[in-house]
């Protein structure tokens, strides 16, 4: 079957896959909490209630700009507009009045959940509209001062990391002397730690230190390395710039200065980006409506923020490296985190402050452990049998995971039985779980194909930061007399996202709403594909461009750096398709517990994609240089093919688009219980 007939089906076969509605009766029954917690405590089966089962939307987090640029003020929103606000689950009650005690407080709630569920395996998120009236909630308003002073400290991050970032190919081959393959794979190696960091930084700041110790931690460390990589700056080089074809090697103390730096930048970058965040979203009060709001808009101005730190290193920053010092061009990068440092430390008092909750990591293990040990035990025909209970301190309206029919064997982690009621461990972890830990694990392994096509993704996206800008050093940088650093043209780049953000949100979904017959959009994971796709499309103008570069090298007339820009523009819609769904799905199928840990494995795939983009294009590099042939990579690019490793990645991304399709047309959504 052609790909592209491929592509239409599957896209066909998810939007109408919408339109089937699944009977909750197959949902587990809260009477198997009542059977446990009965063995210890008499009075806990008065607790077991009715369970009406919802489908969870997903909420955005970082990217939560796009869905402000497109969200209606009419309560007919769709699915995008209507899942900002953040750890709200509301009844499907008809609008009627529900009565509640909860802590002893009779407290008295009017909502009006409307659901578009479409009940498939595979599709778009419900669509709901929330409305909640409680006299009860908070009439204390956060101010903006403490989320004022988060989002400044994200402007001099984001100047501070790309002034490094943008235009570390750059330096390594220019300054450090480093040959075309060795700068584009060690710059691919620094940028991917930096994202691999964060998986670590938020669980150090889940289980032990908190957001605002990581963050200054991280501020600190994030310094230091700022300071050393300045000072290998000015540490004179033999010879001063290396801009020809053979260059000889610098070793020494210029080089262990820059990379020890280099990388406790890397280590100080990630955990300030895995923890400042959330520490802004913490200066909101969870129970407050109005907060809610200003939470939404916090989130807008943070991605602008980070667009304000790109456009300006891209620009300011570069242009001081590359025609007046790079060693002020690294200071003033240095000076964005003394200042960032500085503020986060005198804001300090104004900031609030929440403990760690533990690490969600260890539920995951408990129930392989427990399933392992409940391995003998045969699996109960009905499944309102298997464990679940409420814990003390959950709230009586937190939604429970859904039972699902896939990944059995995990079942085993709730079988109820003799034996652990008479060993009374019902609430050990280790020996018992919820159905709602085995389903938080079932999500945690179906999100993972998914996951793993975007690290094919990345490798593709980690081309605009080495290989693009290595094609552009050696076109004609001329316009007119002006002269455009090649790593300038990322900041064209983050401009094209913004074009993106807006052209998907304001021109392609309304438009897609007309292609259905019930009025449906494109779905995440239907976006995520599509940006798979053009991903292709990008690495193959790419090496189209080469190959034209090369003619004119022949023909002694460069071609203008300017013929990169459609390669920027493709890229950049590939990046919002794909990059930012990515974070917004992540983030929604999440468990609740795991939010911020799958927000931060939703960055991983950018951290090992870089990695892979470094490991393949040292391996082509060496394989591809004989005794007679300076490989398609050489030192010199007009002796090369460049446009050979490009044709590779995009017939990479054609293997990766397929494999993608297939694990999305399988994938089951999230689904959670509710005790009303």
């Amino acid at each position: 079957m052609p790909i592209w007939r491929f592509t239409i089906s599957f896209f066909s076969t998810v939007s109408s896959a919408r339109q089937a509605h699944t009977s909750p009766n197959h949902l587990p029954s809260a009477s198997a909490a009542g059977r446990c917690l009965l063995h210890q405590q008499e009075e806990a089966s008065s607790q077991v209630g009715r369970q009406q089962a919802i489908s969870i939307a997903a909420q955005p987090y970082l990217w939560i700009f796009v869905l402000h640029c497109s969200c209606p003020s009419s309560s007919s929103s769709s699915s995008l507009c209507s899942n900002g606000v953040p750890d709200q689950i509301g009844r499907h009650r008809g609008g009627e009045t529900m009565d509640e005690v909860a802590g002893g407080q009779h407290a008295r709630f009017t909502s009006s959940l409307l659901v578009k569920n479409d009940g498939s395996s595979y599709g778009e998120e419900s669509e709901s509209l929330l409305e909640v009236q409680e006299p009860q909630l908070k009439t204390k308003r956060s101010d903006w001062r403490a989320p004022s002073i988060i989002l400044g400290l994200e402007c001099l991050e984001s100047m501070a990391f790309n002034g490094i970032a943008t235009n570390l190919v750059v330096y390594i081959r220019s300054v450090l002397h480093g040959g075309i393959a060795s700068s584009a794979s060690t710059s691919s190696l620094w940028y991917g730690t930096s994202f691999f960091v964060p998986i670590v930084g938020a669980t150090v700041a889940d289980t032990y230190w908190g957001n605002y110790k990581t963050v200054l931690i991280s501020f600190i460390m994030y310094l230091l390395g700022m300071v050393f990589i300045t000072v290998g700056a000015f540490m004179p080089s033999a010879p001063a710039l290396c801009n020809t074809e053979s260059c000889s090697s610098l070793n020494g103390t210029q080089h262990l200065v820059y990379f020890l730096g280099l990388y406790l930048t890397a280590i100080g970058c990630g955990g300030v980006r895995s923890a400042l965040l959330p520490l802004g979203a913490d200066q909101f009060n969870n129970d407050s409506i109005l907060d809610v709001q200003k939470r939404r808009n916090f989130f807008s101005l943070f991605y602008i923020c980070v667009i304000f730190g790109v456009i300006t290193s891209g620009t300011i920053v570069v242009w001081i490296q590359e025609n007046v010092s790079w060693t002020l061009g690294y200071g003033v990068a240095t000076a964005c985190i003394a200042l960032a440092l500085i503020s986060f430390l005198v804001g300090t008092p104004m900031l609030r402050r929440h403990e760690p909750h533990g690490s969600p990591v260890k539920s995951v293990f408990q129930v392989i452990v427990a399933s392992f040990r409940n391995l003998t035990l045969e699996l109960p025909a009905d499944s309102s049998l298997l464990y679940e209970v409420r814990s003390k301190n959950t709230r009586k309206s937190e939604p429970r995971l859904a039972h699902t029919d896939d990944f059995r064997f995990l079942d085993k982690a709730a079988i109820m039985s003799d034996l652990n009621l008479d060993q009374d461990s019902c609430t050990g972890p280790w020996r018992i779980c919820t159905v709602t830990q085995v389903e938080e694990l079932k999500i945690l392994i179906r999100l993972l194909p998914i996951w793993a096509t975007g690290i094919l993704f990345c490798a593709g996206i980690s081309q605009m930061h080495t290989t693009f800008i290595q094609q552009g050093t050696v076109m004609n940088t001329k316009i007119g007399s002006l002269s455009i650093p090649a790593a300038s043209l990322y900041s064209f780049e983050v401009i094209c996202v913004a074009f993106w953000v807006f052209l998907v949100n304001k021109v392609i979904i309304p438009a897609t709403r007309t292609c259905f017959a019930n009025g449906a959009e494109m779905t995440q994971l239907q976006r995520i594909g599509i940006g798979r796709f053009l991903m292709i499309f990008a690495m193959a103008i790419a090496a189209f461009l080469e190959m034209k570069r090369l003619e004119s090298i022949q023909e002694g007339d460069p071609l203008s750096i300017v013929w990169q820009l459609p390669q920027y523009f493709v890229i950049a819609g590939a990046e919002c398709f794909t990059i930012i769904t990515q974070l917004e799905f992540f983030h929604g199928q999440a468990p609740e517990s795991m939010k911020s840990m799958l927000t931060a494995f939703a960055l991983l795939t950018t951290a090992l994609g870089n990695y892979f983009s470094s490991a393949i294009i040292t391996l082509i590099a060496r394989v591809t240089r004989t005794w007679h042939s300076p490989g398609w990579i050489p030192d010199d690019l007009n002796k090369g093919h460049l446009d050979y490793y490009y044709w590779c990645l995009a017939a990479i991304s054609v293997v990766n688009f397929v494999v993608y399709i297939y694990f999305a047309s399988k994938y089951k959504l999230k689904k959670a219980v509710i005790q009303v």
